[in-house]
C-alpha cells in the first residue's frame, strides 16, 4: 500500500557554529526517490522554511529528543510536553551553558549519581542497533551527546506547534505532522563514517536514487542519516498517515520514537 505523502527528514545539529554544514534536509515524495537533499540552513532559518511549506500530507520526521523522562517534568512545573517547549525555549540556553545536575557533559562535569532514570521509556523500547541505543538528554557534552540538539530543537517544536503542528504523541491533530526519529534505526547496523559503507548500502537499497543525492549522501555522514530517514518514511507513508492518539500519559509527557517498527517497542 502506498499513501500519497511528502516527508521531510531533518539530520539536526546541537552546535550553532557548525549547523549550515551539519543541518540537513531530505525530502520525498514516492519509495526509492528523494526530491531533494539540502544544507546551508541554520535552525532558525530551518524553522523559517518549515514554517513556510504548504502542511497538507507533510510529515516532518526530527532527528533529536522531543521531552524528558516525566520526573524532570514534574520537577520543572510542566504538566504537558508544549509546556516544556516553552520552557526550554525560555531556559534551555541557560541550562546548557551552567550543565548543573542532571545535565552532565562539560568539562569538570561528570555524569552525576541519581535514583531518577536518565532516559525516557521510549529510550528504553527502541531496538538496539549493533548494540546501538539512544543516550541521555541529559548528557550535554562529550562523544555522542545528544542534549544540546535536543534542548535546541524544543524551541523550534514550541513555534511549530503554536502555528498549529500535530507534534506525536503529544498533540492530536494539526498539519504538519511532526514525529521524533532515531537515524539508527533507519539505516541499520552500517559504519556510518565509512564513505564506502554508505555508498554500499544506498546502492543495495536505493539503486533508483539519482545520482546527486547519491553523491550527496555518501559525502556527508549528516547527508546520509537525512536522506535514508526519509526513503525510508516514505516506504512506510501509510503507517506514518494513520499514527494513533496516545492513551498512556506517561508516554504523552515523554513521547515516543517513531520508526518502522514502533509498534512492536516493548514498553514496560
Amino acid at each position: 500500500m502506498y499513501v500519497l505523502m511528502r516527508v521531510i527528514a531533518v539530520d539536526w545539529s546541537g552546535d550553532a557554529r557548525m549547523a549550515r554544514r551539519h543541518i540537513w534536509l531530505a525530502e520525498a515524495t514516492r519509495p526509492g526517490q528523494l526530491v531533494r537533499l539540502e544544507a546551508g540552513r541554520d535552525r532558525q532559518e530551518i524553522a523559517e522554511h518549515l514554517a513556510s511549506l504548504n502542511k497538507d500530507d507533510l510529515v516532518i520526521g526530527f532527528d533529536f529528543a522531543f521531552s524528558f523522562p516525566a520526573w524532570f517534568l514534574d520537577q520543572l512545573g510542566a504538566s504537558t510536553a508544549p509546556e516544556l517547549w516553552a520552557h526550554a525555549a525560555r531556559c534551555g540556553e541557560g541550562w546548557l551553558a551552567a550543565c548543573e545536575p542532571p545535565f552532565w557533559g562539560h568539562p569538570g562535569r561528570p555524569r552525576p549519581l541519581q535514583t531518577q532514570p536518565a532516559r525516557r521509556r521510549t529510550d528504553l523500547a527502541v531496538p538496539r542497533t549493533a548494540g546501538v541505543a539512544p543516550k541521555s538528554i541529559f548528557q550535554i557534552g562529550g562523544a555522542g551527546a545528544v542534549g544540546t540538539g535536543s534542548i535546541r530543537g524544543m524551541p523550534l517544536l514550541h513555534r511549530l506547534n503554536a502555528l498549529g503542528a500535530k507534534v506525536w504523541p503529544y498533540c492530536d491533530a494539526g498539519q504538519p505532522t511532526i514525529v521524533e526519529i532515531y537515524p539508527r534505526l533507519m539505516t541499520g547496523a552500517v559504519r556510518k563514517s565509512s564513505a564506502v559503507a554508505r555508498g554500499e548500502l544506498l546502492a543495495r537499497r536505493y539503486p533508483g536514487l539519482e545520482a546527486d543525492h547519491r553523491r550527496l549522501a555518501i559525502g556527508s555522514e549528516d547527508a546520509f542519516d537525512a536522506a535514508v530517514s526519509a526513503l525510508v518514511m516514505i516506504e512506510n507513508a501509510a503507517d506514518l498517515a494513520t499514527l494513533p492518539a496516545e492513551s498512556d500519559p506517561l508516554l504523552r509527557l515523554e513521547g515516543r520514537i517513531w520508526h518502522p517498527g514502533w509498534r512492536q517497542d516493548e514498553l514496560t
